[in-house]
């Protein structure tokens, strides 16, 4: 329970101020809504469970250093708040892309959020919390967590028809990475 809490909340506040974010609230201008989040969950959830089966495999074959692998886990969580500041950003050809989808919604959302899932942070997070945690609910929780996240970003974009403020947005996920890494490195050094 505790790998899908932990899971759940990183990885929804990883989503936050994300380019899925944004692919998804432009989906769902052309797709319903529903179809969106239906597309968005089935590539989530094969992505993350390829993130998990990584990171049980690092964290096993690396049982002895679990404080080095909290260490460099805090590092990683440190680097995602900075990458977080830093931003990522919707081209207007991608955005012009998923306007222009041709075929069934949830292919082509679904293959558009495969494919910008891998090596994105959240999927980097998950292998990094799946080689200490249970993989299944880091699996469950990860996939909740980013759907929940990108199906926020759909109704706010829905209810507001505009953007959520990115710069408060970018801050918060940024302060809630330092904290977990914050924490990591603390647990890795024997301080908690």
């Amino acid at each position: 329970m505790y790998a899908f809490l932990l899971s759940t909340v990183v990885i929804f506040v990883a989503e936050l101020g994300d380019k899925s974010q944004l692919m998804a609230m432009t989906f769902a201008t052309r797709y319903k809504a529903r179809d969106v989040i239906l597309a968005i969950t089935a590539a989530t959830a094969i992505v993350h469970l390829a993130s998990v089966g990584l990171g049980v495999a690092i964290g096993s074959s690396f049982a002895d250093y679990q404080d080095t692998i909290s260490i460099v886990a805090g590092i990683a969580f440190l680097i995602f708040a900075a990458w977080t500041l830093r931003g990522d950003e919707l081209t207007e050809e991608e955005a012009q892309k998923a306007r222009n989808s041709s075929g069934m919604a949830l292919l082509a959302v679904g293959t558009a959020f495969f494919l910008a899932e891998l090596g994105d942070k959240t999927m980097l997070a998950t292998i990094t919390l799946a080689t200490k945690e249970g993989w299944f609910g880091t699996w469950l929780g990860s996939t909740l967590g980013m759907v929940a996240a990108d199906a926020l970003a759909i109704g706010v974009g829905i209810l507001l028809g505009r953007q959520l403020p990115e710069k408060v947005i970018k801050i918060g996920a940024a302060l809630a990475f330092l904290v977990f890494g914050l924490v990591l490195i603390a647990q890795g050094i024997g301080w908690l």
